[in-house]
């Protein structure tokens, strides 16, 4: 997802001209565009960019912390569904760099957007291949947590780390190579003239890739999940709900809901009113990426909420880090008292 967003930091206030045949704006936003003479102002001011800055400084942390705790419960268990997750950890630091950092903060706010249209151009296909890569290793981590409860035999045979590591090399080069097309994506700050086919194109492919498609499958897969857990409810078992199936409901929850005000109001922005005519269309788009962005940070609550496992994975992570810092700040020759480390994790044990 490219951050429209970060235009927004000085966007303009100032009217636009006439065009050089003096024909005006009228025949400029010719079509199914309302007539509006003046570019829409950014209501939402510095917030974006206070919002953004807050989003990376505790998102970032966050995220790097997750990977060290995921890193370390895949290397122990050596199940598929930490390697899924740990990879969508990776996207979304990958992500907030990208997008946040280098294309709103730095880019948008930093430079003011001086930068060279190849630049900004090459920095859209990194920001859609990020979007891209996050979304669609919650495609497989889907698939996989369908296999494993409604095909549990198949599941064990054919699962391997191996195997697992393949499919997310195998997404990650489907995202770089899907987010090439978006180097001629139109930013639809400076969309001034109504959609081209490309543009057009474009834009529902990226409605499509990010959201429709996956949505698709996560509906499709969680609602076989939800019905197997049921049948097994009416046929007398107890229906265990995993802390993985939980974890994968929750991903795939917060990702359609924090990610639909995006979709819709880029979609308004095609068919209805260009977001650089109209504020209200403006002030929308920003709140969606914001949104949207939020995506990236939640996941570190929902694992802590959710699983035990993790928790304790995350306080022996911060322990070990913190440990080194109280020897080293000890004069030397003093005898430091033994500290207990947390209990590891048995072999096997899952989310």
């Amino acid at each position: 997802m490219t951050l429209e967003g970060r235009e927004a930091a000085g966007q303009p206030q100032a009217t636009l001209g006439p065009p050089a045949n003096g024909s005006g704006p009228s025949q400029e936003l010719e079509g199914h565009w309302p007539e509006i003479p003046e570019r829409s102002p950014c209501v939402a001011g510095v917030i974006p960019v206070i919002y953004y800055s807050i989003l990376l400084g505790l998102g970032l942390p966050v995220n790097l912390l997750t990977t060290v705790a995921l890193a370390r419960l895949a290397a122990r268990t050596r199940k598929p569904s930490y390697y899924y997750l740990l990879a969508l950890t990776v996207s979304d630091i990958v992500t907030q760099v990208v997008i946040v950092f280098v294309g709103f903060l730095l880019q948008g706010a930093v430079l003011a957007r001086e930068v060279p249209r190849a630049v900004v151009r090459t920095a859209n296909i990194l920001e859609f291949a990020a979007n891209h890569a996050s979304v669609w290793i919650a495609v497989l981590l889907t698939v996989d947590r369908y296999s494993a409860l409604c095909h549990p035999l198949h599941h064990r045979a054919a699962s391997s780390p191996g195997r697992t590591r393949r499919a997310i090399i195998a997404v990650l080069g489907a995202a770089l190579l899907t987010g090439i097309p978006f180097y001629w994506w139109l930013d639809v700050w400076r969309d001034a003239d109504p959609p081209s086919m490309m543009d057009e194109a474009l834009k529902w492919a990226h409605c499509l890739i990010v959201y429709f498609i996956p949505c698709g499958v996560f509906l499709v897969t969680n609602s076989a999940i939800i019905c197997r857990l049921r049948r097994r409810s009416q046929s007398g078992l107890q229906p265990r709900v995993g802390k993985g199936t939980a974890i994968l409901l929750g991903v795939t929850t917060l990702f359609t809901l924090l990610w639909a005000p995006r979709i819709f109001v880029m979609l308004y922005h095609l068919y209805v009113a260009p977001v650089h005519r109209d504020w209200r269309v403006h002030l929308a788009l920003d709140v969606a990426n914001m949104a949207a962005m939020l995506n990236t940070a939640v996941n570190f609550s929902l694992y802590c909420f959710v699983s035990k496992t993790f928790r304790a994975t995350i306080r022996e992570v911060i322990h070990d880090a913190h440990l080194p810092c109280i020897l080293g700040s000890q004069p030397e020759g003093m005898v430091v008292e033994p500290v207990l480390k947390p209990p590891g994790i048995p072999k096997g044990a899952e989310l």
